[in-house]
């Protein structure tokens, strides 16, 4: 995907037509009604978002209008009294959080965000507001394959119209990207990749400290998730990468072992270490608490996991914490992409490998972009990962200009024998570009 232009007002004339009248209090849900439960006051914001995003992007709203209309209809929502939906106060040690421990019935709130929803189409398909798109360069290429598993418990989550959906309406531009991979079922990854960016985007924090927002938001996941986990006995887990862009800085924040890296000026450079059992660190902390680290084909906690910080695992806590690492980086105008991956990926590929397996990508495409991820999680798949593999590429140049600087710097002396350190066989640049 790639930066779009101002959005029309179209699809919204024809929204209003399929839905001419607000949904009475009987009436079905236009989405399916699975999770349509109990929801905490901490969940809503999510819940809502992500309803709305898969109605209007699958009638053809642009992401940019879909994020603006659904912050909007959000918005009027959270400035109802919700006690109207209120099911009951949750008994726990957390008892007088209201946010976190007011359970809010589902259906019913979803049928009025709903109807605030439709409000907003029929009010913006008069007059649609000025809607700014990002001003720096993105092209975004996402791809995911189940592989040989069972299931896929992989989710991603790409947002370049971070500022649209909570509203703000400052110069700088946000952009947010995630990866998280599952185990023990699917609920923790789908829980993070609904909720994990919404908590970004109302801390307090976002625009003074957005790293300190994005770092801290993992934790309050993390804490919601095991209180739903609780409240319906769910055992799943999930690890997570995030970055956020904003103006000329990337923040970065992860738990477990999926990974987030950079390519600059052709170079692969790390960002991040990840969260092994087998880390001093961590082996450290978990033995501190009174769990263990012990070999079963590879490094576990407790004999169980082989990750030692995810999102979930009940189980587990503490000794597999919840608490995120992060960290921030000034970007300068020079890097050529970000990558973000799952372990399914990072097992089978080494960062110097994607480096030259974009490039091969793009001599071969002639600098189109849009399927190097493909191209990536294919060449995972034949270095023998059976995993669930999802990668995510985020380019920070076009990938034109990426390509004609490998052709400029392929005519410099001693470029030859660089070459030749590359553990793959590729076409030179000159020949790929006369193809």
């Amino acid at each position: 995907m790639a930066l779009e232009v101002q959005p029309s007002a179209a699809p919204l004339s024809s929204f209003l037509r399929d839905f001419p009248a607000p949904l009475g209090p009987e009436e079905p849900l236009p989405w399916s009604s699975a999770g349509s439960g109990a929801l905490s006051r901490a969940e809503v914001p999510g819940a809502l978002a992500e309803r709305a995003r898969s109605l209007l992007g699958s009638r053809d709203v642009s992401p940019l209008l879909a994020a603006s209309l659904i912050h909007a209809a959000v918005d009027e929502v959270l400035q109802k009294d919700l006690t109207e939906f209120k099911l009951q106060n949750v008994e726990t040690e957390g008892e007088g959080d209201e946010e976190r421990f007011t359970l809010l019935d589902g259906e019913s709130l979803q049928r009025c965000f709903f109807n605030k929803l439709r409000d907003v189409c029929s009010e913006w398909q008069k007059q649609l507001p000025p809607l700014r798109p990002l001003a720096r360069f993105l092209l975004v290429s996402i791809h995911a394959i189940r592989n040989a598993r069972r299931k896929m418990e992989d989710r991603h989550v790409l947002l370049p119209e971070f500022n649209q959906l909570f509203g703000l309406s400052d110069d700088v531009d946000r952009a947010y990207f995630a990866v998280f991979d599952g185990h023990g079922g699917v609920d923790a990854a789908n829980y993070s990749a609904t909720h994990l960016h919404v908590n970004v985007g109302l801390h307090e924090e976002i625009v003074k400290n957005p790293a300190e927002a994005l770092k801290c938001s993992f934790q309050k996941t993390d804490e919601m998730f095991l209180f739903k986990a609780k409240r319906e006995k769910l055992r799943s887990g999930t690890t997570g990468v995030s970055a956020l862009i904003v103006g000329n800085k990337l923040h970065i924040a992860w738990l477990g072992d999926s990974q987030v890296m950079l390519v600059q000026q052709g170079k692969a450079v790390t960002l991040m270490e990840p969260h092994k059992p087998e880390r001093e660190d961590e082996r450290a902390r978990i033995e501190t608490l009174g769990g263990c680290v012990t070999y079963m084909d590879c490094w576990r906690v407790n004999g169980t996991l082989a990750v030692s910080r995810a999102i979930g695992d009940i189980c587990q806590k503490p000794y597999v914490s919840g608490d995120a690492d992060g960290d921030s980086f000034e970007l300068t105008g020079s890097e050529d992409y970000l990558l973000l991956a799952c372990d399914g990926f990072f097992d089978a590929i080494k960062p110097h490998e994607v480096v030259d397996l974009v490039l091969d990508h793009l001599m071969q495409t002639k600098g189109v972009g849009l399927k190097a991820a493909e191209r990536l999680v294919a060449a995972a798949k034949e270095n023998g990962s059976s995993d669930n593999i999802t990668v995510l590429v985020v380019f920070l140049r076009d990938p034109q200009d990426i390509l004609a600087d490998c052709l400029r710097d392929s005519k410099k002396p001693g470029t030859d024998d660089d070459a030749q350190s590359s553990p793959f066989t590729f076409l030179s640049c000159e020949a790929a570009a006369a193809q």
